[in-house]
């Protein structure tokens, strides 16, 4: 009976430590549960504001860069060739020398000619004296009407032989002229085709070397039938700005304007030929070039604008993601006038200067918590 009060107080020992272990047990699973139960993390995304700017409508299209005028270099006399006056690839003016043809048999045909009319001139002088002689006489009754007659025409088959002489004259200066080949304009010399040496026979068609004017130039390409209306539409009213880009569209290569609009559609492709023109000033563009082209049909005015990737297409349209008050997003559907350039100008749904979602939206849902923070490259890329 001693033993009593020991052994009561070993009890209440082991039922405190019973009680402790209990509590150190049961504890983290509590704070685990509050935590469980408590609201879920901030979603992290990226953000920005819708901002008012003027955006370009326009139409685009895939076209080829075309020189202004190409001329093939040829020959119009024969002889072989004894200089060029010209370096490959370099910008030449219009009347400038290209190839010297051996000018001499020309200058003997041009200074036989103009022997034959002195020939035939002192001819004629001679005759018209005869002639004036005569019309005397015959008055006297000392010349018969048949000599004057004869007279007189010979004085005019002599006129008629200047006249061919001069004829001959001027073939001879024409020929002898073509003989050193000038460029016929101006623009951009290519490669020379035929060297120096080499005999040219005007009725071959040997082409010497091609010229290309670059400034100005052409851009061509063609557009869907169904932009016709718009684009004669607008034509009327002012000639339309076309912007030619490069053909990864990366690069602005120039600004040009629109020339022409064929008078057709093609059936067999539903599209209709249209062509620019660029003064080209700095030579970006290049004949034979694949570029990109818009046809700029007007402006926009403060239009809503937000970066494109905030703007997805739901089941009922173009939708964004906007961040209210408390940081809570709300999905809302908008209206897309043109999506270009990286910037969706949005006609319907948004206002100035509220916040949207550019990334990470595939993580959220109506009224889930958002915080600005960046993003991995592969949740942007999402």
């Amino acid at each position: 009976m001693k033993k009593g009060p020991a052994t009561l107080a070993a009890g209440v020992a082991l039922i405190a430590g019973g009680l402790g272990l209990w509590t150190a047990i049961e504890r983290p699973a509590a704070v685990a549960t509050t935590q469980t139960s408590g609201a879920a993390p901030a979603i992290p995304v990226s953000t920005a504001i819708v901002t008012a700017a003027d955006v370009p409508v326009f139409l685009r299209g895939v076209g080829t860069v075309q020189a202004l005028n190409t001329v093939t270099v040829k020959s119009r006399v024969d002889g072989p060739i004894v200089g060029v006056d010209f370096v490959e690839g370099e910008d030449i003016a219009a009347g400038a020398p290209l190839f010297e043809i051996d000018p001499r048999p020309y200058q003997a045909a041009l200074a036989q000619a103009r022997a034959a009319k002195s020939k035939d001139a002192a001819q004629l002088e001679s005759a018209q004296a005869d002639l004036e002689r005569y019309s005397k006489l015959v008055v006297q009754g000392f010349q018969t009407r048949q000599s004057y007659d004869q007279q007189k025409a010979l004085v005019a088959q002599l006129k008629a032989a200047i006249a061919g002489d001069e004829a001959q004259i001027e073939t001879a200066q024409l020929n002898l002229d073509y003989a050193q080949i000038r460029a016929p304009i101006s623009g951009r010399l290519g490669a020379r085709l035929v060297d120096i040496g080499n005999l040219l026979h005007a009725s071959d068609g040997t082409p010497l070397v091609t010229i290309t004017q670059v400034r100005p130039i052409f851009v061509s390409f063609t557009l869907p039938q169904q932009s016709f209306d718009d684009i004669r539409e607008q034509q009327m009213k002012a000639p339309l700005a076309v912007d030619v880009f490069s053909e990864d569209d990366t690069r602005e290569l120039a600004r040009a304007q629109l020339t022409l609009i064929d008078n057709s559609i093609d059936a067999a492709t539903g599209t209709i030929h249209l062509k620019a023109q660029s003064a080209n000033e700095n030579e970006r563009l290049w004949p034979g070039e694949f570029v990109n082209v818009r046809v700029v049909l007007g402006i926009r005015h403060a239009v809503p604008t937000v970066p494109s990737p905030a703007v997805q297409e739901g089941p009922d349209g173009y939708v964004v993601y906007v961040v209210e008050p408390g940081d809570r997003v709300r999905r809302r559907t908008v209206e897309v006038a043109a999506i270009q350039d990286g910037i969706a100008a949005v006609t319907k749904g948004l206002l100035l200067g509220e916040r949207v979602v550019v990334n990470g939206q595939y993580r959220l849902t109506n009224g889930a918590r958002v915080s600005e923070a960046p993003l991995g490259p592969s949740a942007a890329a999402r």
